[in-house]
């Protein structure tokens, strides 16, 4: 009983968020709501999606962290690295697929191995613009002259934010601390 009483003093707010979720579906069933009834197709729809995506992105990287040894990712995209670390983070950005939520357990693992603060942030700008599956959709419906001109306006944005958020996060703890 004293888990359950911890557990509810310390996720308050989210379960309130939870059973009002709860109630808004149960009232628009019971009413004729139909957007209550779109919000809850919606989710149940995202809800899917996450539990059919999620475990394969764990496994993943839980293989991506045991085959990539730590001295290579600080080598290559750590805090020594040159302009070279960047293209290394945007290839491997573009080179994926699926939604921004399954970039940032890569992140997460990203900053654990030793990549730099500038990396990181240009890690997740890249991904979220420049996925190449994503590209080959934008070209098919806008065209690759505004597909070309985004990408070139976007990637040095996020570059510069990349650099920002590192002047920013330097030495506030953010850094990855070495295992001793």
């Amino acid at each position: 009983m004293n888990f359950i009483s911890q557990f509810v003093k310390k996720n308050k707010i989210d379960l309130i968020i939870l059973l009002s979720f709860i109630v808004f579906i149960i009232i628009s069933f019971v009413l004729p709501f139909e957007s209550g009834k779109k919000i809850t197709a919606n989710f149940n729809s995202f809800l899917m999606e996450m539990i059919s995506f999620i475990p394969l992105i764990f496994i993943l990287i839980g293989l991506f962290d045991v085959w990539v040894p730590k001295e290579k990712i600080q080598r290559h995209i750590g805090d020594g690295s040159s302009h070279w670390g960047i293209v290394w983070v945007i290839l491997f950005a573009m080179l994926q697929a699926g939604p921004l939520y399954g970039a940032f357990p890569v992140t997460y693992l990203l900053w654990k191995k030793g990549a730099s603060i500038r990396n990181i942030f240009i890690y997740l700008g890249a991904f979220s613009t420049l996925k190449i599956p994503m590209l080959g959709f934008e070209i098919a419906f806008l065209g690759i002259e505004f597909t070309l001109l985004r990408s070139l306006i976007s990637l040095p944005i996020f570059i510069a934010i990349g650099f920002i958020m590192e002047k920013i996060f330097k030495n506030t703890g953010f850094e990855v601390k070495s295992p001793q």
